[in-house]
């Protein structure tokens, strides 16, 4: 039995701890690396599932599949059964990509002949009815997702939208086939293009497919289709039985929120925090006249729990943009929150909480994280993570924008020894 059941790639690090937090969920063993490893893989180091967090979400479609087709040959080489392709449950992208582009390279250099998308999330209340998803009771084009600064969701039909990122035909297995069982979803499969979209309505419609699509080479999708997985290699003798496994203890000590997500959630969340502790907006406009500067002033000079944020309505989101250009506003309210994230650190904070998926992405490079452990989970697919330091290990907790309730960002400090 190889150790390594499975090698999975995620679009960016919100969603690597989402699907780590699922799979240990389930009793097997996970590791969490962030980018790509510097070093060879070491059997003595490996779990039973790797997850490879990349960056890649919103960049060129050829940097992405350049990027995941390294982690995918570094998964190879440590002797990875199987691999997963994981992207947002709101299947975050545009006509460009980046999941199509994806999912295709890795399917090409896997010689497989089809491979399954389930981005389903129905315990996050994202589900999928005759190729369109619902965010709740919205359908994806008509939820907040339709106004997302980077990747804005104007069509709802997954078909329709991974077919126009990959130029060819995507197939849909849809729910009447999911309750006939696997062995009609296999069937479904073996007749269809090479891309099928599946609809979840259920955890158990995901446990189906999980069974029908286990012996694929590649499959794609949330976190929630991941942590199927794990009972069906099982139960093919790929897996050991479940354990607890081991949930670190969390340093307590000062904490600091950092929130670059825009999202209605986030918003919500920010509106319910912010007169709590102290707390500074970052403004775009602004920090294109001073830098982040005044963020690490400002962090700096707190003594006990603060807030940085860059929560906006989506018309201020979209003047920002036109005056500073899409990239370059992200950019700067990144290097803010980098640059705030260091400077916190360097003061002694020990709890770390953070809001977007760039947002996070940016954090961790900033604050040298490689490898996370992955503790007790705050909200579904939100988990505390522990960091390891040579100055002593800290805690951080990622969050995608639109997870969460209203109190998260509360609760996850009550969680982790209180405000």
């Amino acid at each position: 039995m190889s150790r390594l059941a499975l090698g999975c790639i995620a679009d960016d690090i919100t969603g690597a701890s989402d699907l780590a937090a699922l799979v240990a969920r389930s009793g097997a063993a996970v590791s969490l690396r962030i980018g790509l490893p510097a070093a060879d893989p070491d059997p003595a180091e490996l779990a039973e599932v790797e997850v490879i967090a990349l960056k890649i979400r919103s960049v060129p479609a050829d940097q992405a599949v350049a990027a995941a087709m390294a982690a995918r040959d570094w998964l190879i080489r440590a002797g990875a059964a199987r691999l997963y392709w994981k992207y947002c449950s709101t299947f975050d992208s545009t006509a460009q990509g980046n999941i199509g582009p994806v999912a295709q390279a890795l399917l090409a250099a896997g010689a497989g002949a089809h491979t399954l998308h389930a981005p389903g999330f129905p315990e996050n209340g994202r589900r999928v009815f005759m190729g369109n998803l619902f965010v709740g009771r919205q359908p994806l084009a008509e939820s907040p997702m339709r106004d997302h600064p980077l990747n804005p969701m104007r069509d709802s039909d997954l078909t329709r939208l991974l077919s126009a990122q990959l130029g060819q035909a995507v197939g849909l297995v849809d729910w009447p086939t999911i309750a006939a069982g696997p062995d009609a979803i296999a069937a479904a499969i073996a007749a269809g293009p090479a891309h099928l979209i599946a609809d979840t309505i259920r955890d158990e419609d995901l446990a189906a497919l999980a069974q029908a699509g286990a012996g694929l080479p590649l499959l794609c999708g949330g976190s929630a289709f991941a942590a199927q997985l794990p009972a069906v290699l099982r139960a093919r003798g790929e897996l050991p039985q479940a354990s607890p496994g081991n949930i670190p203890d969390l340093p307590g000590g000062p904490a600091l929120v950092l929130s670059g997500s825009c999202s209605a959630m986030t918003r919500r969340q920010v509106a319910a925090f912010a007169p709590l502790v102290p707390t500074l907006r970052l403004d775009p406009l602004r920090l294109a006249e001073t830098g982040p500067a005044e963020a690490v002033a400002w962090v700096r000079a707190q003594t006990g729990t603060a807030l940085v944020h860059a929560a906006a309505e989506p018309d201020q989101v979209a003047a920002a943009q036109a005056a500073l250009g899409v990239e370059r506003a992200g950019n700067l309210v990144e290097e803010a929150l980098s640059a705030a994230a260091a400077a916190g650190r360097a003061r002694g904070v020990t709890r770390f909480v953070v809001a977007g998926g760039e947002s996070s992405g940016a954090v961790v490079q900033a604050l040298g994280v490689s490898g996370l452990q992955i503790g007790a989970e705050i909200a579904p697919g939100v988990p505390w993570c522990v960091a390891p330091d040579r100055d002593g290990a800290f805690a951080i907790t990622l969050k995608s924008g639109n997870f969460g309730a209203e109190d998260f960002f509360a609760r996850a400090l009550q969680l982790s020894g209180g405000l």
